[in-house]
Formats: C-alpha cells, structure tokens, sequence
C-alpha cells in the first residue's frame, strides 16, 4: 500500500520560489568585480532567474545540457545557480585556479558549450579557448559599460536578460534530474566530475540548515568565504533562500581587510570558510587591533582547522567554530560538530577536544570504519580505520566513469581518509590514506604533528610529509613558515613536541620555507611537496 500524499518532486526552482513567496524583501548583497556594492532581493533574483531562463532557451541550451561558470560569489553566479538547473540544464561550476591543462581537461570532458564568466577571468577564458573547441558561446558577466576587449566573440550577460520576460514558469520532472556538475581538485590524475540531483541538492540543503549542523534560518546574516566553484560554497547558495537567510557575497575580496569591512557593514554573524582564508583575516584583524561586532559563528572545513586557529578565534575574536568534514563527492558536508546535552557541564578546554573532531554525521549521512580488508572496526574512539560512508547525498559513479564504481561491493563510498568514531558517532579524521606517515609498524598522524607545530607562537603555517628512512622506511618531516619578524630554529621547533606526543612521532627533520604549496580549493598540497622532497636525507644519529 502506497500513502496518499501528493507527489511534489523536489526542485531546485521550488526554492528561489519559496524565498520569493516568503522572504521576497530578504537581502542579497554582493561585492561587485566592477567595484560598487550590489543589492537587491530575493524577489529581484527570481525574477532575473527567470530571464535567465528564457536567455538559455533562446541560445539553444537544452534539458541535461551543461553549462560552465568562471566566476566568484556574487548575485549573477546565484541567478545561474536557479536559470540553469531550472529548465533542466547542468550547471558546471569551474574553480579558476586548477592548472590549465587541468581547466581544459574538465571543460572538454563536461561538454560544456556555454561558459558564463566574470571579467576578472577574461585572461584566462581567452587562453582556454583554443583548447576548448566544444565551447560555442562566452559570456561576460557584466554590463556593457564594463564590456571588455577581447580576441574572442563575447555576448554580455545584462544584454542577454534585457531581451526577455520574466514570466517563465519552472518546469516539474523527474527530481533525480542532474542538475550541478562539480570536479573534483585533481589531487591525484585528472580532475573527476561529480553529479548531483535536483533531490540529492534539496535534501544536502535542508539537512545543512539543521540546528544541529549550521543553525541557518530567516534571522541569519550569512557570508559564504568558501566559493562557489568549490562544492557550490558548501551549499549555501540553495540553503540560504531555503530559510530566508539574508546573504552576503564577497566576490574577489577574500583578503583579510575586504573580508572585514563587508563581515562589519552587513552585521554578518555567520561565514563558512578553509583555514587558510581564516588564517588571512585572524593576521590583519590582530595587526589592526580590531573585533567583530556581530559575527558569532563560523564553519570550517576542506582542511582540518589547527587547535591554535579555533582558540584564537574562541578566545580572541568570540567566535564559535563549528568543525566539519565532507568531500565534494558528499555534496559536499557530511559531519559538522555540536554538542550534545549530555556535554553541557564539560569544562571550556573538554568542550574544545570535542569541537577539534570533525563532528558528527547529519541525518542522511551513514559512516564506518573499516580496516584494509573491508572489515568493521568498533566505534570506541580508539580504533582507526579508513572512512566509509553513504547516503542520499553521497555519490555512486563519476560522471562519465570509464572505469569500475568506486563504491565498495557493499555499496559504501571510500572517502580516503583515516579516522576514528567514537561510541556518540563524533568523527576524529586522523590523516587522509595516501599522507599518513608508517614508521616500522607505527602509523604516525601528520595532522596531528601540524597542529602541534602551528601552536608555537613563532609557526605561521606548517607542514609535515613522509621522507625515505633506511631503517624504518618512512619518517616524518616537518615543514615550517615563520611569523614575520619571528625567529625558530630546528632545535627549538623540535623541543616544542615534548610532552605532547609520542617521543618517537617526533619529526626527525624541521625545514623553514617561505611559503607553502596549495592546491585550488585551499588545501596543502602534499602531493607538491612530496614530490620537491622525496630526495630529502634525512639526519641520522
């Protein structure tokens, strides 16, 4: 027997409808690559969405079609978040800062014929274009004031929505509909496509606006660091409007100053961003003497946020931090960390060891542990294992995989990282697989020696990858960048892990950098280092 309720499937287009139905007057301010701050509301946007709309049906875009963005986080980006997926295209968000052969690998692959972009990119969009004969149609996310001069034919975007109506009315169909296109960051080989659903975007978003996950509703004030080319901004674009959430776009301002100015003048008081980002505005913030006014909360992922970043902004800037974990190909947010209230008389320091795992899975999110031959390990917190997961939201296949699915023969998705589960389900990531460091028969964490390194009050950012040992086959080194104006030497470095780890986890080697590698979505590039290293003597004696 079936229920009888109504058969609604779940669009993407339901809500920027629903934001305009009831949040219509909610704000959506952007920072222009033009210079001038942008405002206009949620009612605004769906009626440009819908021009949008008619513009891509005019240019030949047809359902399952992709279609490509080059751009930052801004209030045209957001209306091709809804035009496109809105008539049943795909849309293809690009992170600008992969290499080139890496850009034109992923937007061949894709199939893209359309690339919408904002003129921060023009560059590079004329050196892609050569490579890429595929792509038919640029289109400059401008005005035509602001219309550059370019080898390439370009159509410019406010001229495309000036020609039409907006009275296009959203199309229904069947809700596991492709509709966003994500690459993975190529960490290893080529860059791989990610698909998402119209249904596995709908539910990602109101699993993320939990009170238990990122907290979002109609009250919130939101400005998204992480981009919209990486993971579409950790969902915020299609969690915002489904609450309300007034939202505050950065677009090439990410710098600490910019960040600032924008989090005080929209009395922002929830962002979402990668540590080194956070890194950039804690430096100016501490330089200049300055406090937030009403930021309260942030989340922080792709990378693990160092124990000494989340105390300062704990301590110094009264900020909560909320740490999660995903992967692009969980849409992107599988565990964000909150207590529970069996939690509420821990003391602050038991509370930060439990704000430094990565969490616990939303709803929708199942994980385990298992060892290398796929058996379960016990979630005592104790074990550790490599990281499995599936749900809703997780993917089952790259698009247009040319080789065996990734999925286990069970059907659980292999992450790549290592950790444990603890008896209440909370997530310590330990290493991802292929950068955990096996010294003899020990497994060494270089997460765990990074965060020990950056609390020294003289460590700016750090590093520690596997080198050759002739005795014990892999060793830990440690790479370090100073504080400005500060001085640290080996000794002094390595003396700092005393009493905080096992003795023979200690790095056996400190080198000092000017700066370290990272990849496009802000992550250390271990695979950089690893390779500039991997002829590295370590001392002996």
């Amino acid at each position: 027997m079936l229920g009888l309720m109504m058969h609604w499937p779940l669009m993407i287009s339901s809500l920027i409808r629903h934001a305009d139905q009831c949040h219509g007057e909610a704000e959506i301010v952007s920072r222009t690559v033009e210079g001038p701050i942008h405002r206009y509301t949620y009612r605004d946007a769906h009626a440009r969405a819908r021009r949008l709309a008619n513009a891509l049906i005019r240019l030949g875009v047809t359902p399952g079609e992709r279609v490509a963005t080059l751009a930052w986080n801004g209030y045209r980006h957001f209306e091709l978040y809804y035009g496109v997926s809105g008539i049943g295209a795909v849309i293809h968000t690009v992170n600008p800062r992969l290499f080139h052969d890496q850009l034109t690998h992923i937007i061949n692959h894709a199939g893209d014929r359309l690339v919408f972009f904002d003129l921060t990119f023009l560059s590079l969009v004329e050196k892609l274009a050569p490579s890429c004969p595929a792509v038919t149609t640029w289109i400059a996310m401008t005005e035509r004031a602001h219309m550059p001069d370019s080898s390439l034919q370009l159509l410019c975007y406010e001229e495309l929505l000036a020609a039409e109506r907006d009275d296009y009315a959203w199309p229904e169909f069947d809700e596991e509909t492709a509709a966003g296109l994500c690459y993975t960051s190529g960490t290893t080989g080529h860059p791989k496509g990610v698909l998402f659903s119209h249904r596995s975007t709908l539910l990602h978003a109101m699993a993320v606006c939990l009170p238990d996950a990122k907290g979002y509703s109609a009250q919130s004030v939101i400005l998204p660091i992480v981009p919209m080319f990486h993971v579409n901004a950790w969902g915020v674009p299609y969690s915002a409007p489904l609450v309300g959430a007034k939202i505050v776009f950065p677009g090439a301002g990410l710098d600490g100053k910019s960040l600032y100015e924008l989090f005080e003048s929209e009395r922002v008081e929830s962002s979402a961003g990668v540590p080194t980002v956070w890194l950039g505005l804690i430096q100016y913030m501490k330089q200049n003497k300055l406090q937030f006014s009403t930021l309260k909360r942030t989340t922080i992922g792709g990378s693990a946020c160092p124990p000494a970043m989340m105390r300062t902004l704990r301590d110094d800037f009264g900020i909560t931090v909320a740490h999660g974990w995903g992967m692009t190909e969980m849409s992107p947010v599988g565990t964000i960390g909150s207590p529970k209230a069996k939690h509420r008389d821990l003391s602050a320091e038991e509370l930060m060891a439990l704000s430094l795992t990565q969490g616990r899975p939303l709803y929708g999110v199942e994980m385990k542990i298992v060892d290398g031959e796929g058996r379960d390990l016990p979630r005592d917190g104790v074990a550790t294992g490599n990281v499995m997961v599936k749900g809703p939201w997780v993917m089952r296949d790259y698009f247009k995989n040319d080789q065996s699915s990734p999925l286990s023969a069970d059907g659980w998705f292999p992450t790549g990282d290592v950790g444990s589960i603890d008896p209440d389900g909370y997530l310590q990531i330990t290493d991802r697989s292929k950068d955990v460091i096996k010294s003899g028969g020990e497994w060494i964490s270089s997460i765990e020696l990074e965060n020990v390194a950056i609390g020294h009050p003289a460590v700016l950012e750090a590093a520690v990858i596997s080198v050759f040992h002739p005795k014990w086959n892999e060793r830990p080194l440690l790479l370090v960048v100073k504080k400005p104006n500060m001085n640290l030497s080996r000794d002094e470095m390595l003396k700092f892990y005393e009493g905080k780890i096992a003795k023979w986890s200690t790095p056996d080697d400190v080198v000092f950098v000017d700066e370290l590698p990272h990849t496009a979505t802000g992550k250390l590039s271990k695979k950089v280092l690893r390779e500039s290293y991997r002829n590295y003597c370590l001392p002996t004696g």
